[in-house]
């Protein structure tokens, strides 16, 4: 007798998907490394509507607010993209985008992931691009 193989509709995956987006909201300390060394450590919150912003511990006259969107890409598999200005002692002088794709562990009261950020003018030319990671910790209310 050939076995039994169980898969989920299309409307359960995408239910799962959905539902999975309450795994992430909330408020979130964030280490991110590149390279192997530490990058910054940041606090996020990720919004139910699918939005998120970060302030990150980088020097304020530089820049250290952004924000951005999040889409589930799975029960505890985020996508997020991110966007924010950069200044030079204060004066702007580009912006950086950031796409990073996280998993949410079991328990809901970790992520970590994988982050790729690419710095530019204000003329949009690349001037670098800096890929890392992130591990963070669900910061209780």
């Amino acid at each position: 007798m050939p076995a039994l193989i169980l898969q989920k509709s299309q409307s359960e995956k995408e239910s799962e998907s959905e539902n999975g987006g309450k795994n992430i909201v909330g408020t979130w300390h964030v280490s991110y490394t590149a390279g192997g060394s530490p990058f910054g450590e940041a606090f996020i919150q990720w919004h139910s509507d699918g939005t998120e912003w970060e302030n990150i511990d980088f020097p304020v006259l530089g820049g250290n607010i952004c924000m951005g969107s999040w889409k589930p890409v799975g029960t505890r598999h985020f996508s997020r993209n991110h966007i924010g200005w950069l200044y030079d002692n204060g004066k702007l002088s580009g912006y950086f985008t950031e796409t990073e794709t996280d998993e949410v562990a079991f328990d809901g009261n970790s992520y970590s992931g994988i982050n790729d950020s690419k710095i530019y003018d204000l003329n949009s030319h690349l001037l670098a691009e800096v890929q890392g990671t992130s591990a963070a910790t669900r910061i209780s209310p």
